[in-house]
């Protein structure tokens, strides 16, 4: 995710980081080889009967822009529903452990123990839904023994939850948990597995296909012809005119298709290492444990992974 400090709104038309330019740098150059074409090859290909107008591209575009709004509105929100699941991650591992604490204020190892497995279950999720090994960090957090049986799984994350749900029926046997209490923490725990089905269900869940493929093939036949039904009254301003409209249009869709899976490492994606480092820094904390990790930072590039 980028992050970038207040500056002046002419500054920051100069951006190029973050700003989707870069993803179409190479379609903006092929229009403007096509408006170059188009200018030169006017006087030929009018010689021949040939009249493009304005008018059937300005129908079409509005078509265009309304089904690119379609699928930015539909990109966007599967973004905005995938940090409401880290959000709810977040307050639902704090709402467990204050349960702990609560319940069993003088029991620091069984805090300890518990903490553990919620910190390693948010890196775990957070390598699983971007596909990177989660050996390193749960190495770092996880005891031994548990380590080994997490890491052989094929499914870490859910074992993970598992581990937390047997842990609780143990304390519940042992009686360090009433039966009251043990329903309150199987509702966090149940919450917890539906944040891990949701965000499943994003990551595995694309949007179709055939929409995209049929959007972007107009999209590129629209900015291809563009030049030709211009050139007849920009003459040389077509190529100035022609790529600023292509760009609203190719960056749309680059936005789009970037947005559409939010748990990435794009420059407008979700930081999940930053807020896993704050879901552990707050568990720590409420453990009184030093010293906390430090907040990350965004590198030169004002990105925030």
């Amino acid at each position: 995710m980028i992050i970038r400090p207040n500056q002046h709104w002419f500054f920051r038309l100069f951006d190029w980081h973050g700003s989707v330019l870069s993803k179409i740098t190479f379609r903006l150059m092929l229009n403007i080889l096509m408006s170059i074409i188009a200018v030169v090859s006017y006087q030929w290909y009018e010689h021949l009967g040939i009249h493009l107008t304005v008018a059937p591209f300005s129908l079409l575009g509005i078509a265009i822009a309304i089904f690119l709004g379609f699928r930015n509105n539909t990109s966007y929100s599967r973004f905005v529903e995938a940090r409401a699941l880290w959000g709810s991650l977040l307050v639902t591992q704090r709402s467990l452990l204050r349960q702990i604490k609560s319940i069993q204020p003088d029991e620091t190892q069984l805090h300890q123990q518990f903490s553990v497995l919620l910190i390693a279950f948010s890196w775990s999720l957070k390598h699983q839904l971007r596909g990177t090994d989660p050996k390193e960090d749960l190495y770092r957090l996880l005891p031994a023994e548990i380590y080994a049986e997490i890491i052989h799984s094929p499914m870490p994350t859910n074992r993970l939850l598992l581990k937390m749900s047997l842990l609780l029926g143990e304390w519940r046997k042992g009686g360090l948990l009433s039966d009251i209490t043990y329903e309150m923490m199987d509702k966090n725990l149940n919450e917890l597995s539906h944040i891990l089905g949701g965000c499943e269900r994003i990551a595995g869940t694309p949007v179709p296909f055939a929409y995209t493929l049929i959007l972007q093939r107009t999209v590129y036949l629209f900015c291809t012809l563009l030049p030709f039904a211009l050139v007849t009254d920009l003459h040389y301003m077509t190529p100035f005119v022609s790529v600023f409209i292509s760009y609203a249009f190719l960056s749309w869709d680059a936005l789009a298709e970037e947005l559409e899976d939010p748990f990435g490492t794009s420059p407008n994606d979700l930081p999940l290492n930053a807020i896993c480092t704050v879901i552990e820094r707050h568990l720590m904390e409420m453990n009184d444990q030093t010293p906390l990790p430090a907040l990350l930072q965004p590198n030169e590039k004002f990105n925030l992974l």
